[in-house]
């Protein structure tokens, strides 16, 4: 039997659920686990499920689902659950969440592929060589940023990459960037969204007397730090601690929320639904 994990979203209708069991049983498939959420504001039906079937064809497995659901006009997924996404990591000078990811993957506990992390600096290189991940400089001005984006394409696919994680990348991507990334490029924040932009954001909320630190990690789009958030959270602080002690506690949520979102997508738990997100628990 193959384990494969299927997502499904589609307008909500009467009868998505029952077809889809259908379309599972004739592929003698057997249900394991299965999410579903109608969104109301969108009017979006979102359905993660986890199967079984002697069939490991996945073409084909998917193929006999879909006839079933040919009236529903739906966005479907299937792959076998040990086929890992293909995670693309891009990178500047500041190294936490870089550092966290890969000793995250290297430990097992992260479900991606890392072919290759990007950076406009050199400055990382040494860590991620370390992990036998190869690292490929791409420098950045503002005269060389289409040249760049192109480069960064091009890697994206050679190495069949999934989704794109900007683990405190420190470039804005252009509009036809996020675009073309549009759901499979993912931003760490840092900030409880919505919050303080620009420099020095934890000074910003020192000099503001703020009791909640947070990040927050979202699909990149065309309007900064506005695109679908998929994770966050939060460390209570009082007014003793001092700028960089809230640096060093903001640099914690960040680790944990990038490396949460980044297993909530490539695990297939998060579906867009306009500008929201709808995550299934692990």
């Amino acid at each position: 039997m193959t384990h494969h994990i299927l997502t499904l979203q589609c307008p909500d209708r009467p009868g998505i659920v029952a077809a889809l069991a259908r379309g599972i049983g004739r592929a003698d498939g057997n249900i394991l686990d299965s999410a579903q959420f109608s969104d109301p504001g969108t009017g979006l039906f979102c359905v993660r499920t986890e199967l079984e079937s002697p069939l490991d064809d996945t073409a084909r497995l998917l193929e006999l689902i879909g006839e079933e659901l040919t009236a529903y006009s739906p966005e479907l997924t299937l792959r076998p659950k040990d086929h890992r996404r293909r995670a693309l990591l891009m990178v500047s000078k500041i190294d936490h969440c870089l550092v966290d990811l890969l000793y995250r993957w290297d430990r097992g506990e992260l479900p991606v592929d890392i072919p290759v992390v990007v950076s406009n600096h050199e400055d990382l290189r040494a860590i991620v060589e370390y992990y036998g991940i190869p690292f490929v400089h791409v420098p950045v001005t503002a005269e060389t940023k289409p040249e760049a984006e192109a480069r960064l394409f091009e890697l994206v696919e050679e190495h069949q990459v999934d989704v794109v994680v900007l683990a405190r990348y420190m470039q804005v991507l252009s509009d036809d960037a996020c675009r073309r990334l549009a759901g499979r490029a993912i931003n760490i924040h840092h900030s409880f969204l919505p919050g303080f932009k620009g420099a020095k954001p934890y000074h910003q909320a020192h000099d503001r007397g703020v009791k909640l630190i947070g990040a927050t990690a979202h699909y990149v789009t065309a309007d900064l730090d506005e695109g679908p958030i998929i994770e966050q959270d939060v460390v209570r602080v009082s007014h003793t601690r001092t700028a960089p002690e809230m640096v060093r506690l903001g640099r914690d949520v960040e680790r944990l929320v990038l490396s949460r979102a980044v297993a909530a997508h490539a695990e297939d738990r998060v579906f867009l639904c306009g500008t929201r997100t709808v995550v299934f628990a692990e």
